[in-house]
C-alpha cells in the first residue's frame, strides 16, 4: 500500500482551536495556571451523545482549550504547529477555520487578530511549503449581526494565496440560532467573493442541509453526511456542485455514528458528491488528516485509485489559485503512478 502521508491533499476542515497539539495545550495551560478537565489530558478520543447535552460537553472542553489561548505568541503558535502538522500529513494547502471574537480581547480587537491569523499563516506558509488560508467563522451561539461584522472584516482580506482570506462560514450547535437570519452576513461574503462554508447536516439530517442551501447558498457544507437520508436532497447537492468536508472521526466523537465503517462516505461518493475529509478538530476527536484516509482504506475499504480521487477532490474544492492546483493534481498523479509498498 502506498503512503498517505506521501498523497498530496488539501485540508478543509480544521478549527484553529481544535488544531493545537496536546502538549502546547499542556505548555498554555501550564503558562496561565490553567486547570485543564481530565478529558483533554488523557489522550482518548471524546465519545459523547449526539445530544444537546453531549454537544454542551464538547463546548465545555473547547472552550477551556480555548481559554489557554491569551496571547499573540499563542495563536501564531498554533497556526505555525497546525502548517507543520499538515506538511507532514502530506497537506499542500490548508484552510483553517478561526472565530476572531474569542482572542480580540487579548490582542485588541478582531482586527488585530485575524491579522495576526494572517501573517502567521504566510509565515508558516514560507516555513513550510503548506499553503495556509484562512476562513472567518461566525458563530450560531451569537446574534445574526455579529456576524454580519465579520463578514464585512473579512471581505477586507479577500484573496486565495497564503495568509488571506479565502472563505466565510458558520459553526456552533446546528440546533441553535435562525439559519435564514445569518443570510445577510452570507450575502456581504458573497458580493466580496468569499468562499460560503458554513456548518450543517450532522448534528441534524437531511432537512437542515436543505434550509443551508436554501438560505445560504453554500459552495462548501461542513459535514453534510447526512444529505445521505434523504436521496432528493444528497441529488440537490450533487447537481448544485456543493462539496462536503467529511469529518469521520467528528462524526463517532460527536455520537452521530457509532464507528467509522458507518460513516457514509462511500454512499457519497458513489451518489456523486465532492468529498474533502478533514479533521475538524482533532485535540479532542484525537486523530489528524492521515487518519480520515487511514479511515477511508480500512474501514470503507477504498483503493488507493479511490483515495487518490478523494485527495484530487480536496484540492479541487479547496479555493487554493491555480497554479497550486496544478501542482497538487499532479503530485496525487506521480503517488499514484510509484509502485506500491509491499
Amino acid at each position: 500500500m502506498r503512503d498517505l502521508a506521501k498523497l498530496p491533499k488539501a485540508h478543509l476542515h480544521l478549527h484553529f482551536t481544535g488544531s493545537m497539539r496536546p502538549e502546547t495545550l499542556h505548555d498554555l495551560a501550564a503558562q496561565y495556571g490553567v486547570r485543564l478537565p481530565a478529558a483533554l489530558l488523557d489522550g482518548d478520543p471524546l465519545r459523547l451523545p449526539a445530544t444537546e447535552r453531549g454537544w454542551f460537553r464538547f463546548q465545555r472542553l473547547y472552550d477551556a482549550a480555548r481559554a489557554c489561548v491569551r496571547s499573540e505568541a499563542d495563536m501564531r503558535r498554533i497556526v505555525h504547529e497546525a502548517a507543520e502538522d499538515d506538511a507532514a500529513e502530506g497537506s499542500g494547502r490548508l484552510e483553517i477555520q478561526v472565530d476572531p471574537t474569542s482572542y480580540a480581547p487579548f490582542v485588541g480587537g478582531i482586527s488585530p487578530a485575524v491579522e495576526i491569523v494572517l501573517d502567521a499563516a504566510r509565515e508558516a506558509s514560507a516555513a513550510t511549503g503548506t499553503e495556509v488560508g484562512v476562513i472567518v467563522a461566525a458563530s450560531r451561539m451569537r446574534h445574526p449581526l455579529d456576524a454580519r461584522t465579520l463578514a464585512r472584516l473579512a471581505a477586507q482580506y479577500v484573496g486565495d494565496g497564503p495568509g488571506e482570506v479565502l472563505g466565510f462560514g458558520l459553526s456552533n450547535d446546528e440546533r441553535r440560532g435562525d439559519t435564514a437570519a445569518f443570510a445577510p452576513a452570507f450575502a456581504i461574503a458573497r458580493r466580496a467573493g468569499l468562499a460560503l462554508v458554513p456548518h450543517g447536516g450532522e448534528l441534524l439530517g437531511p432537512d437542515h442541509v436543505t434550509e443551508v442551501l436554501t438560505d445560504l447558498d453554500p459552495d462548501r457544507i461542513g459535514h453534510g453526511v447526512r444529505s445521505v437520508e434523504d436521496p432528493r436532497v444528497l441529488e440537490e447537492v450533487v447537481a448544485r456542485g456543493v462539496a462536503l468536508e467529511v469529518c469521520p472521526a467528528s462524526n463517532v466523537s460527536l455520537g452521530v455514528y457509532d464507528d467509522g465503517a458507518q460513516v457514509p462516505l462511500g454512499a457519497l461518493v458513489d451518489a456523486g458528491a465532492q468529498v474533502a475529509l478533514g479533521a475538524d478538530d482533532p485535540l479532542l476527536f484525537g486523530s489528524r488528516l492521515v487518519a480520515q484516509y487511514e479511515s477511508a482504506r480500512t474501514e470503507h475499504g477504498f483503493s488507493d485509485e479511490e483515495l487518490a480521487d478523494l485527495a484530487r477532490s480536496s484540492i479541487r474544492a479547496s479555493r487554493a489559485g491555480a497554479s497550486t492546483r496544478a501542482r497538487l493534481l499532479g503530485g496525487v498523479d506521480d503517488w499514484l503512478a510509484q509502485d506500491p509498498a509491499p
